[in-house]
């Protein structure tokens, strides 16, 4: 056998093998007593555009089942929920709400989120203008009253 399809032979061999090594799901409460506090129309926006990677419940496409790519979307899921989780915002304190949602607004009037290798695949989580407008809005209604409740 040629030390080329020896190389072949193990890569696949490892291949294979690490497909078994499977991440965990993030397959927590959606709602729950720590949420973000949204209207309907603005947390059917979050659940389509930001929950997948923000929130303690992901929808897992087929493709997660195949590694190293589901270890990579475990890992962004992971990194995404430690930077916000919209199911345990109530958890943070004040400052940090305050902060948080002041990166969100830089976010989305930079259009840094949803971010595109997310969008590319789930085309209806990209955000219209008119979304934008809905979400800066809440999230200014939102900063405000974390605003008030630190000056209070």
């Amino acid at each position: 056998m040629s030390i080329k399809r020896k190389i072949i032979v193990v890569l696949a061999i490892v291949l294979v093998v690490i497909q078994f090594i499977r991440p965990k799901h993030n397959e927590g409460d959606l709602h729950g007593p720590n949420e973000i506090a949204a209207s309907p129309e603005v947390r059917a926006i979050l659940e389509k555009s930001c929950y997948d990677c923000h929130s303690n419940s992901t929808v897992y496409p087929w493709y997660t089942n195949i590694q190293p790519l589901g270890w990579w979307i475990s890992n962004h899921v992971n990194e995404g929920k430690r930077e916000f989780n919209f199911s345990e915002f109530n958890t943070y304190k004040l400052k940090r709400k305050l902060h948080k949602m002041k990166k969100l607004k830089e976010e989305i009037e930079e259009n840094e989120m949803p971010l595109t290798s997310y969008t590319l695949i789930h085309t209806g989580s990209k955000l219209s203008e008119e979304q934008k407008t809905q979400l800066l809005n809440w999230v200014s209604e939102t900063t405000k009253i974390i605003s008030d409740t630190i000056v209070h």
